[in-house]
């Protein structure tokens, strides 16, 4: 019933590339492929990089997966390829079929595992409490320890270290100048610590204290002074390797220049003094570049064409030789091309082009000259448009020189730097220059000497709104010479290239950097991640996972789009993204961000173990402080620290926080500039000691509280999580378990302005906390206390001595000093609700309540649990066996459900409206919103299965059973009054309510849904148990469409059939409380759902032997289709079946296929069933012994069924002709009066069947107009008289087969009587021999222009196809293309050429087929119209009123018969003719499936408007468009 692996189902579509969709998964889950309908069908291959078991992970290495059938059947339903996941990582997956190598694909990837202390336990993703420390700040090796017992102290679990390498000379903790050697910083003198050294502290933290240690891996660049980018200048963006940054480099030593003389006092005069202090100021730097800098450097002449030289390569060229147009292929244009060595006038321009747009008018001196000074005109013109586009460039250097100047010496929140010097240059350098000061006349010439150039390396920074896929250093970017990069001077970017052949050195080099930080490290933080090359940090990642397969990735993305990061997430592997509480601007935005970050809402549902796979958001590391932020008691409070930590913990994903802020460390620690110490650990510490902390100091002991609480919520499963905004600055998070259903509940005061300044109210709103109150988990308060004020300590990372945090832990409500008091009230019976009124909840203050359901309500919750195990293992947990548990719970449902016949799972499961209505009820109605689609199971279903993957818990249908018990009360009520074995299934549910009803109402929509589902897949288990062993073992898409004869199929309150024979065994019979006596309760076939499901207009006799062979015959369900079969024999008359059945009394006979269709079902039934002949000998009870005999009770008359069907076909071959009874508005409103008269005979000349006229409709294209304005009423828009192409098919069916049967001695009739006298007899042979001679003669329309067989040679339109009908009273009809000769190549294949009907079936594909149905006339028809609206009245006489009901719109039922047809005659033409037609069924029929899986009423419907629309007037679930599709998948 349920899985205990967790299985996740992707389901492919065509064209479906997912490469920017992240899906998330676990170690030990199971991925599986399935086909969406666009694949069905073909032969799709999926590969993957995932590695086969017991093979390495190579990204470039892709096998194909195999496919599994489980059920080895008819069609791709269930097909699927799978991967057993064990390794974490990034993989890709894509997938094709046939040529097409890719037509779709994507990434997935799976979490590593964590794994902590001796006994090697596994540390969840979402126990994760990291804290991130400067490794330069934590002194010699040897005290490492003393300094990191903060952290252990403070609950932390993980320890992110900023890089351990040989810091470069601005002493950033990312400026790196050898990434292979420990900062030799880390040893005291005499010692020299290694690797190993720092791998064992690690090793020891892991093992010992619990504490895994991640540190950061700096791909982007390199210190400028690292030694060996000295050596290997071409690891770096330089002039030699990247020409493109010339004209740049030449800006920046302009730059440097200007900065030299500002510094030197030499722009005083300008007004532009060393010390920049005002807007005059800025202005005269503008001036100072476009007036000396710009004029002097010329950057233009990067860009533009010497036009002298290039006049006078074209001028030779003119005198020489004709262009070569080849070349140019015919471009007139003329375009600069660039110097790719980015020269002075460096850029030419193509001569092909120039001699091909500057044609000389002879070849006179003076015409060539001419010639020239056009071209010398032109280029002018291109060279002044490089000049504008560069001074374009130019103005935005000035624009970004001017807002980092503005910044760095005047803005407020900047640095100030002061004064303009060499040391603070008025901008940061752009690239390296590691040679003596000259002028910069010296400086330009360097550019050209390579062995110079090669060293002007170009820095890296981060370039604002750029796109992060593209590199800024690469040519074609112009963030250099425009100034727009935000520079890093003291770090080289690094040139990778597209691999390690593009360089060697670097590619090495940083794979042995890989190495060693994988080696020691649990996980890696990708600095700069967003800027780093994909492909290069793929490639790293690889290498560091080969190492450690379960390393644990971490990065910020700053690429301000979900969409991007996943391209990163995905493509790397990231476990988790930093994400940073300081981004919200108050308490509610911080509360939002606690909610997005992870967790279910609290009553989620339980969701299946075999589930498709969702995209999700990228794991969160939810971090109070990142070491990037600013500080958080600058911009907030000191107060706000604590409340602001506890809203982040409280977050169900990672947490964590920076070293200093739980010390109150009132300024940002700087990654560049701090070289104090971290302080060490001494429980004895005074608190003011600026070298040591404990837990009196700031927050730290808020934090342990905090760090463990969060710990505990992740290892214990309260993954559900509830914040609510109490007010302005109150956030109030929940964490709740759903197995144990234990909360915790975190009220935080945040405190973003500082209370000394800002008023906050003293009053608090109260809270109601439902359930009861365990104990107060921990409260805490910030508090202020006389210990002096702060100083900055010189030697150690000092905070604010004067305020700490007052906790108390695991205390009574009752001695809690911030509650002051809790009362119990009670909402309704089930939920108690404590409402607690608080008195100290100040600004700064947390609260965190430990919450269980109330006693009763628990011990209530675990005996459900206990009773639901039977479906799924999952509620174990917290179970509770009942000894006094109800007696029918004692006994499993599915021993219970097995007592139930399929007719009483038409009840359990199904049953509409009207149905219900007539015994007395109706569908379940929810207020405000729309009532059920069925009374039974499904109807819940149908709703719940559309709730339940969103969780959407605020959905008015889980509003109704958190207000009241009347829809669970409406379940067990509805089965109780039914009696019999539905009373006992009624039982069982009531009993289980007896347990919901009396939990927290808010608890109640899971738990309604659990007990649902449960009831629901054990119904359908015993269900399928009760059918034929092709539903048995048949694929999902089978059982569900058997599920359709469950719908259709049962037993009203009022018999839909006539009584059958007395005489005959197995008549099921139930005890009629009205009459007091035993009746008949046979299953009757309901035609369509909701409108042909009740009363007189159930029953048909075409709808019914249309779908009996589908719905019954192949589900296995023989006994009840014998008895239909049997019932409707018994109110033969005229030699007719009745259309409309009205339980035989009422019935209308005014149709001449029903009684070809019985016919078809008794063959179907005989061939079908086991010992199916024995039909033929079983008694049927004649209500009309003769045509004008009233109805006879059962018994009078009793005829076995072979002479029955003798009589029907006597009769037609007699010739029947009678006017129907009471014919007249009281049976039919619109009929003319022709169109009572009946008519159905044999054309002795070709055995053909044929009747009707042209006011009445005998067939199932049976619309009757209806629209006086349009002047069509009375009018039968497809009276298809004459001879109808099913019909003789469905005649020459019987035909043959009674012939068989005479032979094998089953049955006894070998002539029929073609006159009352019985004279001239005509054997069944001969009528057999006479359609199969003229059938192809008279319907096939034939390529032949003379064919002599042609009528009306002048009404063909279409060749090569078959008639509609022969003989009609309109010959125009019988050329209409329409699907119904299709019904004919499946009941009598015998009568087709196998090339023409192969041609047929290929024009009806063409041109008739939809998406779900057939066109049910041909489009190119003057009167298609494939809308149908059955309430349009207008002047169209075509349309009004429905009238096109059969002429276009796309009705199911045809299809199954079309494909059946092309399946038959495909086998016929060969294999590959066989296979693409197994292709084309199963598409077809995986929009069916597509269809029946999203349908509320689990259905498909009568017939759609064009092209597959929706059709409003259509039935939603009808019996013969579900067994078609299902015969199809029978045949197939």
């Amino acid at each position: 019933m349920s899985h205990s692996k967790q299985i996740r189902v992707l389901v492919l579509n065509e064209m479906e590339k997912l490469e920017r969709t992240l899906f998330r998964l676990e170690q030990g889950y199971e991925l599986q492929f399935r086909l969406g309908p666009t694949l069905q069908g073909k032969h799709v291959h999926v590969h993957t990089n995932y590695p086969v078991k017991g093979q390495h992970f190579d990204r470039h290495k892709f096998h194909a997966l195999e496919w599994i059938n489980p059920t080895g059947r008819e069609d791709d339903s269930d097909k699927f390829c799978v991967l057993d996941l064990q390794v974490a990582g990034s993989y890709q997956y894509y997938f094709g079929h046939g040529d097409e190598k890719k037509s779709g694909g994507g990434y997935f990837v799976v979490d590593p595992v964590l794994r902590v202390g001796t006994d090697n336990r596994a540390l969840p993703l979402d126990c994760i409490s990291i804290q991130t420390h400067l490794a330069k700040c934590l002194g010699p090796l040897n005290e490492w320890p003393d300094r990191l017992r903060v952290a252990k102290e403070a609950g932390y679990n993980m320890i992110h270290f900023t890089p351990l390498q040989t810091l470069g000379e601005s002493r950033s903790c990312y400026s790196l100048a050898d990434q292979l050697e420990v900062n030799p910083d880390f040893s005291p003198p005499g010692q020299n610590y290694s690797w190993t050294d720092v791998g064992n502290l690690v090793e020891k933290l892991r093992k010992e204290w619990g504490m895994l240690c991640i540190t950061d891996v700096v791909y982007n660049h390199t210190a400028a002074n690292s030694q060996w980018i000295r050596k290997h200048p071409e690891c770096g963006y330089n002039l030699v390797n990247s020409p493109h940054l010339r004209p740049a480099w030449v800006l920046d030593r302009a730059l440097w220049h200007v900065t030299c003389d500002v510094a030197d006092g030499k722009f005083k005069d300008l007004g532009l003094p060393p010390l920049i202090q005002n807007e005059q100021h800025l202005h005269a730097i503008r001036e100072v570049f476009w007036q000396y800098v710009f004029p002097k450097i010329r950057l233009w002449e990067f860009f533009q064409v010497k036009v002298e030289n290039a006049v006078e390569q074209f001028r030779i060229l003119l005198q020489d030789a004709k262009p070569d147009r080849s070349q140019t292929h015919g471009r007139q244009q003329l375009r600069i091309i660039k110097d790719p060595q980015f020269k002075r006038f460096g850029c030419t321009v193509d001569m092909n082009s120039a001699l091909e747009t500057f044609v000389p008018h002879g070849s006179t001196p003076a015409a060539i000259e001419d010639c020239c000074n056009w071209l010398r005109k032109r280029l002018e013109e291109l060279n002044e448009e490089q000049y504008k586009e560069v001074h374009h460039h130019q103005e935005q250097a000035v624009n970004c020189t001017m807002g980092t100047v503005s910044y760095e010496r005047l803005a407020d929140h900047g640095p100030k730097l002061g004064p303009v010097t060499r040391k603070h240059p008025l901008v940061t350098r752009y690239f390296t220059f590691p040679f003596k000061e000259t002028t910069l006349e010296k400086d330009l010439e360097m550019m050209n000497q390579p062995d110079k150039a090669c060293h002007f390396l170009a820095h890296n920074g981060w370039v604002m709104g750029d796109d992060p896929l593209r590199n800024f250093a690469e040519p074609g970017s112009n963030v250099y010479i425009r100034r727009e990069l935000i520079c890093w001077g003291d770090s080289v970017k690094l040139r990778y290239g597209n691999g390690p052949e593009d360089c060697p050195y670097l590619w090495a080099h940083m794979q042995k950097y890989t190495e060693i930080t994988a080696k020691h490290f649990a996980g890696v933080r990708l600095d700069n991640c967003h800027s780093t090359p994909l492909h290069v940090a793929e490639f790293m990642l690889d290498v560091a996972r080969a190492i450690r397969p379960d390393l644990y990735v971490v990065a910020e993305l700053f690429t301000g789009s979900e969409e991007l990061d996943n391209v990163f997430v995905t493509k790397l592997g990231i476990s988790s993204l930093i994400r940073e509480a300081m981004s919200a601007g108050d308490s509610h935005e911080e509360g939002r961000l606690v909610y997005r970050y992870g967790g279910e809402p609290v009553g989620a549902f339980l969701q299946p173990s075999l589930r498709p796979l969702v995209p999700s958001i990228a794991h969160a590391m939810f971090l109070d402080v990142t070491h990037d932020n600013e500080c958080p008691i600058q911009l907030r409070s000191a107060f706000d620290s604590l409340p602001s930590s506890a809203i982040v913990s409280m977050a169900c994903c990672a947490t964590g926080s920076t070293r200093g802020y739980d010390e109150l460390v009132p300024h940002q620690i700087s990654v560049v500039s701090e070289e104090r110490f971290y302080t060490k650990w001494n429980p004895q510490a005074n608190p003011s000691s600026p070298g040591e902390v404990n837990l009196q100091t700031g927050i730290m002991a808020g934090k342990l509280a905090l760090n463990r609480l969060h710990q505990e919520l992740a290892a214990k499963g309260f993954n559900q999580v509830y914040v609510d905004q109490v007010d302005v600055d109150i956030v109030a998070v929940t964490r709740h378990c759903p197995n144990s259903h234990q909360s915790v509940v975190s009220v935080c005061r945040t405190a973003f302005h500082n209370p000394k300044h800002h008023h906050y109210p003293d009053e608090v709103p109260p809270m109601f906390i439902p359930g009861k109150i365990e104990e107060v988990v921990f409260e805490a308060r910030t508090v202020e206390r006389h210990t002096g004020s702060y100083r900055k300590d010189e030697k150690n990372i000092n905070g604010l001595p004067e305020y700490t945090v007052e906790i108390r832990e695991h205390i009574q409500l009752k001695d809690s000093k911030v509650v002051k008091q809790a009362g119990v009230t009670s909402r309704g019976r089930s939920e108690f609700v404590q409402e607690i009124v608080f008195q100290q909840l100040t600004p700064g203050s947390v609260i965190a309540f430990r919450v269980s359901l109330d006693p009763k309500a628990q011990e209530l919750v675990g005996c459900l649990r206990h009773q639901l195990v039977q479906f799924n293992p999952q509620y174990k947990s917290s179970s509770l066996a009942d000894a006094n548990a109800p007696a029918i719970l004692k006994t499993p449902l599915a021993q219970i459900m097995s007592k139930l016949s399929l007719a009483d799972m038409n009840v359990l499961l199904y049953r509409c409206e009207a149905e219900e209505q007539e015994d007395g009820g109706g569908c379940y109605n929810i207020p405000n919103w729309t009532p059920l689609k069925y009374a039974g199971l499904q109807g819940l279903l149908s709703v719940m299965a559309k709730i339940r993957p969103n969780n959407d818990l605020g959905h008015p249908f889980c509003d109704n059973l958190r207000q009241g018990d009347w829809m669970i009360d409406y379940v067990s009520n509805r089965l109780i009054s039914r009696g019999g074995a539905l009373s006992e299934v009624g039982h069982w549910f009531d009993a289980m309510f007896g347990y919901l009803k009396h939990i927290p109402r808010y608890l109640i929509p899971c738990y309604f849904d659990a007990i649902l589902v449960g009831a629901y897949t054990t119904a359908l288990d015993v269900t399928f148990k009760k059918m034929s062993s092709f539903v048995q073992n048949g694929s999902t898409f089978v059982k569900q469409l058997a599920l359709g004869s469950v719908q259709m199929c049962g037993v009203g309150r009022f018999p839909a059939l006539p009584p059958l024979s007395p005489a005959l065994a197995d008549v099921p019979h139930y005890f009629n409380e009205v009459t007091k006596k035993n009746e008949q309760c046979c299953v009757s076939m309901a035609a369509g759902l909701p409108h042909f499901a009740a009363g007189i207009f159930r029953c048909w006799g075409r709808d019914t032997f249309i779908a009996l062979r589908g719905l019954m015959l192949v589900t296995g369900r023989y006994l009840e289709a014998r008895n239909i079969i049997l019932a409707f024999a018994g109110t033969l008359r005229h030699g007719l079946i009745p259309n409309l059945l009205g339980q035989g009394v009422g019935a209308r006979f005014n149709c001449r296929d029903a009684v070809w269709w019985w016919l078809q079902c008794i063959q179907d039934y005989c061939t079908l069933v086991p010992g199916g002949t024995d039909i033929l000998r079983c008694p049927v009870s004649r209500m009309y012994p003769t045509d004008d005999s009233e109805p006879q009770a059962p018994g009078t008359l009793d005829q076995p069924l072979h002479e029955v069907i003798h009589e029907a076909l006597q009769r037609h071959m007699q010739g029947i002709e009678f006017r129907e009874r009471n014919a007249g508005p009281m049976i039919d409103r619109n009929m003319r009066d022709e169109g009572f008269n009946i008519v159905a005979k044999v054309n002795p000349e070709t055995g053909f069947v044929y009747g009707g006229n042209r006011f009445n409709c005998g067939t199932w294209m049976d619309k009757m107009g209806e629209s006086e304005r349009a002047r069509n009423k009375g009018i039968p828009a497809t009276p298809r008289d004459g001879s109808a192409v099913e019909i003789v098919g469905l005649c020459k069916s019987t035909v043959r087969w009674l012939v068989e049967l005479n032979k094998k001695g089953l049955y006894p009739h070998a002539t029929l009587n073609l006159r009352k006298d019985g004279k001239q007899p005509i054997s069944y042979e001969e009528w057999d021999r006479k359609i199969q001679a003229n059938f192809e003669k008279m319907f096939y329309v034939s390529h032949q222009h003379d064919d002599p067989n042609e009528k009306h040679p002048e009404l063909v339109h279409k060749r090569g196809i078959y008639k509609d009908s022969f003989g009609a009273s309109s010959p125009w009809c019988d050329y209409q293309l329409r699907p119904n000769f299709t019904i004919a190549m499946v009941v009598a294949p015998e009568l087709f050429t196998v090339e023409r009907a192969w041609e047929a079936l290929e024009i009806a594909e063409k041109k008739l087929l939809g998406p779900l149905g057939m066109k049910t006339l041909d489009p190119d028809d003057m009167v298609y119209c494939g809308v149908y609206d059955n309430a349009l009245d207008n002047d169209n006489y075509n349309v009004a009123k429905g009238f096109n009901y059969h002429q276009g719109p796309e009705w199911l039922w045809p299809v199954g018969y079309f494909l059946r047809a092309k399946l038959y005659f495909a086998k016929k033409m060969g294999k590959d003719t066989y296979d693409r037609t197994v292709f084309l069924v199963k598409n077809v029929l995986s929009r069916h499936y597509v269809h029946l899986e999203r349908s509320s009423w689990k259905g498909l419907p009568e017939l759609t408007n064009a092209n597959g629309q929706y059709c409003s007037f259509s039935c939603e679930s009808q019996a013969w468009s579900l067994a078609g599709v299902l015969e199809v998948l029978h045949d197939l």
